[in-house]
């Protein structure tokens, strides 16, 4: 049987076997198949010319480009030849010097393009095979296309569109009003120089790939530990399973909105079987924080083996994509506070379910990570999933867009580094320790050995300081004995002479009316 390296050979060896062999002009070695199709412009026909190939780290794609010779019109388009992956993908990468502007881009028909820089979302649109440069180049002009209309109709709005098509002209090197018409080739050769790759951009900007049907791609620099270059999965909605053609839409009605009392939510079954409390879903109607619609938030208790209950509540608003989600403990404060220690040697630790409360720290020395109790909430995840949050959030804050000093570009070398060794840390390149210390103790870590111990995980208990309690509020917490606390009784004995006074006359009275 063939292998799919036979149908799709590597774009390099395509090249190389041509120079080698032939003329493009032969049969025997023509890379690309040539086919005769409709022309949608003027009805004739033309040329579309196909190449089966692949891309380096990424997938098999076929490479379509159509010419019709009556009327010129012309079209390029890239499609994927694999299967929908089962996860929708977020690339993104930063743009800070003329060597990123080269990078390779896949942008599929489903995939978005958003740089929030801008506030500027480039909506799903045809399948493109290009580079960044290319990218920004195609924005600039389908941006340009009906601004003298728009000057004349709608002044504010030309404003804002200018706006971006000045700031990405200045990032592409393109000045129009200072350079002859014909210079922008030379710019742009000029910006591929290997001796100015390593230049920086006058202004700094991100490039994210939303693609629900993962097929979409944006080139690293090296390798993958690449600090300017991250690659997130994500689940899919069920919209966006509808959209890619996954599943059918419902037929059934949407439940009424703006619902106000609270709704268990119980699975199929017998009407009469009892009700598991652990099965319920309960729905607390609200409102979006967002874009201010009616919202649902979801409530589900769950009991987590050889640990203890916990709440898990989720927030999704379908008009703005606003996403929230929260895990609470669902049990009593623990007397004792715990850390856990975990020694990871492979990727199978990495599918660990954990829970990380929003009282845990979190710590893996090998890199002087140190996230403090608080970040990032609570969470309950895998150990790749926590791992990649950090990192995404991290990277987020790495990179600025305004002047720096010598002192801030050391800083930013440094935690260019930091986030390096982050990556490989995902990757598991090495091994690490991971430290999760809870005072409360409501933070977990999965033991794949359970209920034996084991040998990569210890737990430890210890009392919590008074500095600790202090700060989480237990110090002045009484749960036993209140009605006896001599504070309320010296408040009750303030509020006596005020509120007991006509009840001390009304006795005083009672002899003599009777």
């Amino acid at each position: 049987m063939p292998q799919p390296s036979e149908f799709f050979p590597p774009i390099g060896s395509v090249v190389e076997k041509t120079r080698d062999e032939g003329r493009p002009d032969d049969d025997d070695v023509r890379p690309v198949d040539e086919i005769e199709s409709l022309c949608m412009n003027c009805e004739q026909q033309g040329i579309t010319r196909m190449l089966l190939t692949s891309i380096p780290y990424f997938r098999e794609v076929i490479v379509m480009s159509f010419h019709c010779d009556h009327c010129g019109f012309h079209n390029n388009e890239i499609q994927s030849a694999g299967t929908i992956r089962p996860e929708g993908t977020v690339y993104t990468a930063r743009i800070l010097t003329k060597a990123d502007l080269d990078r390779q881009l896949v942008k599929a028909q489903s995939c978005s393009v958003i740089i929030p820089e801008f506030e500027l979302t480039i909506p799903p649109a045809r399948g493109q095979l290009t580079t960044v440069e290319g990218l920004l180049r195609d924005i600039v002009a389908d941006l340009s296309f009906h601004q003298p209309l728009r000057r004349a109709q709608d002044e504010a709005a030309w404003r804002k569109i200018q706006d971006i098509i000045d700031a990405l002209s200045e990032i592409l090197g393109d000045n129009p009003e200072e350079e002859p018409e014909g210079a922008q080739h030379t710019k742009s050769s000029a910006a591929a120089a290997p001796d100015d790759d390593d230049e920086k951009l006058p202004r700094s900007i991100t490039v994210k790939l939303d693609d629900p049907a993962g097929n979409s791609f944006i080139e690293f620099l090296g390798s993958m530990a690449d600090p300017r270059w991250n690659l997130r999965t994500y689940h899919r909605t069920k919209q966006q399973n509808i959209d890619l053609g996954l599943i059918a839409p419902d037929d059934g009605e949407e439940p009424a909105e703006g619902a106000r009392v609270l709704e268990p939510f119980k699975p199929d079954g017998p009407e009469d079987a009892p009700a598991d409390a652990n099965e319920e879903i309960y729905v607390f109607p609200g409102t979006c924080s967002s874009c201010g619609h009616h919202i649902n938030t979801m409530m589900k208790k769950v009991n987590i083996p050889y640990f203890k209950e916990i709440l898990i509540m989720s927030t999704n608003c379908d008009k703005c994509g606003y996403r929230d989600n929260e895990v609470k403990a669902g049990s009593a404060i623990s007397e004792k506070g715990k850390k856990i220690t975990l020694k990871v040697e492979d990727k199978e630790d990495l599918s660990r379910d954990i829970l990380k409360s929003e009282t845990c720290g979190l710590t893996i020395p090998e890199i002087d990570l140190v996230l403090q109790a608080g970040t990032l909430g609570g969470r309950f995840t895998t150990l790749e999933g926590i791992l990649d949050q950090v990192y995404e959030e991290l990277s987020e804050k790495v990179f600025d867009t305004g002047e720096a000093t010598v002192h801030d570009a050391d800083d930013k070398k440094t935690f260019e580094t930091f986030l390096k060794n982050l990556k490989a840390i995902k990757a598991v390149e090495r091994p690490f320790t991971l430290i999760l210390d809870d005072p409360l103790a409501n933070s977990y870590l999965q033991n794949l050995y359970a209920p034996d111990p084991d040998p990569n995980m210890t737990v430890e208990t210890y009392d919590r300081t008074w500095e600790q309690n202090e700060e989480l509020g237990l110090n002045d917490m009484k749960v036993e004995g209140y009605e006896n606390d001599p504070a309320n009784e010296a408040t009750k004995e303030q509020a006596t002479p005020a509120s007991d006074a006509p009840k001390e006359q009304e006795k005083t009275e009672t002899p003599a009316s009777s």
